[in-house]
């Protein structure tokens, strides 16, 4: 086996990862500078500490496989857990293509102090944000969806449970009219009335608590169990179509049941708040634009960004969200998610954001780039990175590559890991100049 095989066939199992003890001895990374960068006790070590601690990185049993491919080094371990909400009880809010809590936390950690600025500008769910808050960093965060400030926002300061269900106290649920009858494909009368109702009210509210409730009114809409609104249906983070959910009901014999949607609002708000409210934090700065133009992010503001972009033609972002956006009150077709279907438009969506990274990312800052192996391994986008951003000020340093044994799958998404799907966390590791 070289290390071509690995790079070609995506991250080492068990048993590769036993073989990868003969590649041990491939040639060493060449040509990472010594700079400095800030650790959480706000000392500093040069990056060749960061390279050597992910060289003898063993902390779940494996050692590191290193090598270099097409002038690229690569880092491969298992460098955070696999085991699923194993992190602060306020990330568990369901989005797709997002990645775990433990991915910003490992740069977070190392790479950044208290107060400084950590960034992402395809933010998503707020898995960054909300990590950059739980350990006492400033939250920076821009998606160009709307969704993803209303999932975001209320995590920095969550309402108490009292104030919670106070304020569910005061919605008037008989008010709710039917405005969509074809969502009766997802609920039953009664609860479509009351998620009506609960509509009306938080489109007229704008307390904190109202965004809260929002939040997790956004996230309870449509699941696969008894926790959510609707009928048994497609996992949270996206919405099958009614015509498909109609197919659904009559496939599996079903028929939406009554739910109590402020009971249920509190059942997950207390799951949300079980480890308690994140610690004393700089303000949190977001915005709803283009990630290649964010001038509500002051220059140099950001010690660190920690994203990962759309996939080339994996997943339609907005079409997952058209019921969420209508409960939020959100023009769908207003929403403008990019789309990038070939290579070269890919790579220039990557360049344009990352001149605009080296506008907001403080010299000697770093960028952790998250992304894919797609269509099967055929395409692996840090090598489109790593092309589309020579010449910027950043130094490209490495691609460190998590392999661990998934717990979960693509398969929501209607494809097989190693096929279409997303089989890895490669992330890209670049240093401001």
């Amino acid at each position: 086996m070289t290390p071509e095989d690995i790079t070609e066939r995506g991250p080492p199992s068990a048993s590769l990862r036993a073989e990868g003890e003969a590649i041990q001895e491939s040639r060493a990374v060449p040509g990472l500078l010594r700079h400095y960068v800030p650790r959480n006790d706000g000392s500093f070590a040069s990056s060749d500490a960061l390279v050597t601690e992910l060289r003898a990185f063993d902390a779940f049993g494996a050692k590191t496989i290193q090598f270099e491919q097409d002038g690229i080094p690569y880092f491969v371990n298992e460098y955070w857990t696999s085991c699923q909400r194993q992190a602060h009880s306020l990330h568990e809010i369901s989005y797709r293509a997002c990645f775990k809590p433990q991915l910003p936390e490992f740069f977070i950690s190392r790479l950044t102090a208290q107060g400084e600025g950590v960034y992402d500008p395809f933010m998503g769910r707020g898995t960054t944000p909300l990590q950059a808050a739980l350990m006492g960093r400033r939250p920076i965060g821009n998606d160009m969806n709307p969704l993803s400030a209303l999932l975001t926002r209320p995590r920095f300061a969550p309402p108490s449970l009292a104030a919670i269900e106070a304020r569910l106290n005061e919605i008037d649920w008989s008010a709710g009219e039917l405005e969509r009858r074809d969502l009766l494909a997802f609920y039953h009368e009664d609860t479509l009335r009351r998620i009506c109702a609960l509509r009306r009210f938080l489109l007229t509210h704008s307390e904190p608590v109202d965004d809260w409730m929002k939040m997790v009114a956004i996230n309870r809409l449509t699941g696969h169990s008894p926790g959510f609104f609707s009928v048994y249906t497609l996992p949270p983070n996206q919405a099958v179509s009614v015509e498909s959910q109609v197919k659904i009901n009559a496939r599996r014999g079903q028929t939406p049941p009554p739910r109590d949607v402020a009971k249920l609002i509190l059942k997950k708000s207390r799951a949300l708040l079980a480890d308690g409210p994140p610690p004393p934090h700089p303000p949190a700065i977001l915005g709803d634009g283009d990630a290649a133009h964010t001038p509500f992010v002051a220059k140099a503001t950001a010690r660190l960004i920690v994203t990962s972009p759309p996939f080339l033609d994996i997943v339609q972002y907005a079409a997952d969200n058209w019921l969420r956006n209508w409960f939020a009150g959100i023009d769908t077709d207003a929403v403008k998610i990019s789309a990038h279907r070939g290579e070269a438009a890919w790579s220039l969506m990557v360049r344009d954001c990352f001149v605009e990274f080296a506008r907001v990312v403080a010299p000697g800052g770093h960028v952790a780039f998250e992304v894919g192996e797609v269509r099967g391994g055929s395409v692996l986008l840090e090598r489109l990175v790593w092309r589309a951003v020579e010449g910027l000020p950043f130094a490209r340093l490495f691609v460190l590559v998590n392999a661990q044994e998934f717990t979960k799958t693509s398969h929501c998404w209607g494809v097989r890991n190693n096929a279409k799907g997303v089989n890895s966390n490669r992330i890209v590791v670049l240093r401001r100049e």
